[in-house]
């Protein structure tokens, strides 16, 4: 009867504790015994299973969806939006609102956050972020070459200039192509002073938002001109290729792939966007889930932001 007697108390316990509301202190002179014994037995009170913690998702969030990624793929954080259809329009949108929250309700004072610059859904974050109080971040860093086809080149530039107003950071811009017409004009764009002070930042990055690309160019991306070439585009198709980071391109299996076009793109490496504290990944879609899945086995993503229909289809 010993046994019981003490489980009995300890119930006890964990019933003024967390039913009544009370505080230890209050427990342990109402009981006659210490503060420090009131604590041992909420401890043991867990230990031995006389309460459990039970927690109920709220409607429109995805747990068990959340926590398969972050077991599959070995990421630090899962974030599953709700979505009431399977359609492009419709899932970036979502997505932006759910990285524009996680983004304000964790920035760090004095961050450095690169950018991908023609990401639609990071343009979609960036709308749905709130005016920061006071300065958080140190640069904005644009990731990719932003300079394109005159219509649609100002999306690259107002989306990191904005995201630097938002969050009191400065803006530091890539005023050159995405992708070099060839390796020599490559070099000398790199040969600019500001060029070259804008991608040393590259390894000293707090934060890269990212977005996740399939072979076949989006419609942003085609307009922009910061393409390759129907023949480049088969080529890496053969060579395995099922997306890409900043132009950067991988398989299914998350490796790199190896090609002469690598040479062309001025913007952030793979070897560089590991080396950054945290990565999120802004991504869904149907047409993008072979992409994603390539990119997350990578191993340089640390936090996914995706709607409930591709998160199903990453972890069946």
């Amino acid at each position: 009867m010993g046994r019981v007697n003490e489980l009995r108390l300890i119930a006890r316990v964990a019933q003024m504790y967390h039913i009544e509301g009370r505080r230890q202190a209050e427990i342990a002179e109402s009981l006659r015994m210490s503060q420090a014994t009131v604590s041992r037995m909420l401890k043991r009170a867990e230990q031995e299973d006389i309460v459990r913690t039970t927690i109920i998702p709220p409607q429109g969030t995805f747990a068990e969806l959340e926590t398969a990624l972050r077991e599959r793929y070995g990421l630090t954080e899962a974030i599953v939006v709700d979505c009431s259809e399977d359609r492009d329009g419709a899932i970036m949108a979502r997505i932006g609102e759910a990285a524009a929250h996680f983004l304000e309700v964790t920035l760090q004072p004095g961050e450095v956050i690169g950018v991908s610059s023609w990401s639609q859904t990071i343009l979609r974050m960036v709308d749905n972020i709130h005016p920061l109080k006071a300065a958080k971040a140190k640069y904005i860093v644009q990731m990719l070459g932003g300079m394109g086809d005159a219509s649609v080149q100002t999306h690259a530039t107002q989306l990191i200039a904005r995201l630097a107003k938002l969050t009191g950071g400065e803006a530091r811009l890539l005023l050159v192509q995405g992708v070099a017409s060839s390796r020599e004009a490559k070099l000398i764009m790199l040969a600019d002073p500001a060029v070259r002070e804008t991608m040393n930042l590259f390894d000293r990055l707090t934060l890269a938002i990212v977005g996740i690309g399939a072979v076949e160019p989006s419609e942003l991306l085609a307009r922009s001109g910061n393409v390759f070439s129907k023949h480049e585009l088969a080529q890496l198709d053969e060579a395995g290729a099922v997306g890409e980071l900043s132009f950067r391109f991988f398989d299914k299996e998350g490796r790199l792939v190896e090609s002469p076009l690598n040479e062309r793109v001025l913007g952030i490496s793979l070897d560089d966007l590991k080396k950054a504290d945290r990565v999120m990944a802004l991504a869904g879609g149907e047409a993008k889930t072979a992409a994603i899945a390539g990119a997350l086995r990578l191993g340089l993503i640390d936090v996914l932001v995706t709607d409930k229909f591709t998160a199903a289809r990453l972890t069946e």
